[in-house]
């Protein structure tokens, strides 16, 4: 007998789509963010940081709301989207990643942030005196040597994104085979009368793929750290 039931699977399977949609739409952006923070001095430098980790003290909701009112298809950017190039975000799995993507990168900023500021600077120097240019540096020596704090951000951001409740059902709201991730599916199952079982499942494959995550950002991030010391 199967363990889990084929909308179960479904909830399952979407919300790793959705989840690796989220990591691979802001991860170049998150480290384009991470070094300009902590590289560069510039006017505002302080707002900035402040609007790149607002999502982490926003309510989710607050976020989705916000979304909904930008990306929707009578919103300023959603609207323009939908009109041009028949592209709707809301009430979509695409949307929910956007909604996943927006709540965990913060998460993202601040690890590749601290990884870049870990690295010696004088390396950088060195390279410069040589005649290396600004892009052969960052990819001959900021980049690798960021790599950790890079694979170590975008698996927890994932993790993070597997969870993302608030910002999904305001958005793009809990309907069953497009945008119900396994949070929302456990949310209404808590809702079914018979639907303790249902949950409790969902449940334990959630706290699974978020502890395995957190394990697998600390034994890859160890190891591409020995790989680099070598």
């Amino acid at each position: 007998m199967d363990i889990l039931s084929p909308m179960e699977w479904t909830a399952v399977m979407l919300s790793l789509q959705v989840a690796g949609w989220a990591i691979a739409g802001t991860l170049p952006p998150a480290i384009l963010a991470a070094w300009l923070l902590a590289r560069l001095d510039f006017p505002g430098k302080v707002l900035l940081d402040g609007l790149f980790h607002l999502p982490l003290v926003m309510p989710p909701v607050v976020i989705g709301y916000v979304l909904l009112l930008l990306l929707g298809t009578r919103g300023p950017i959603g609207g323009f989207l939908y009109e041009t190039f028949g592209i709707r975000l809301i009430f979509t799995s695409q949307g929910a990643s956007v909604a996943a993507g927006v709540v965990s990168f913060p998460l993202m900023v601040r690890a590749i942030r601290l990884s870049i500021e870990a690295i010696d600077r004088g390396l950088e120097q060195a390279a410069r005196t040589l005649g290396a240019g600004p892009f052969d540096r960052f990819f001959t020596i900021t980049l690798p040597l960021m790599l950790p704090g890079v694979v170590s951000g975008a698996i927890i951001a994932f993790a993070s994104s597997m969870g993302e409740f608030g910002a999904t059902i305001t958005f793009v709201s809990n309907i069953p085979g497009e945008t119900q991730t396994l949070p929302l599916a456990i949310y209404s199952a808590t809702q079914q009368p018979d639907g303790d079982a249902i949950a409790a499942r969902l449940a334990t494959i959630s706290f699974t793929v978020s502890l395995v995550a957190l394990m697998a950002s600390e034994v890859i991030a160890t190891r591409v750290r020995r790989m680099i010391g070598q």
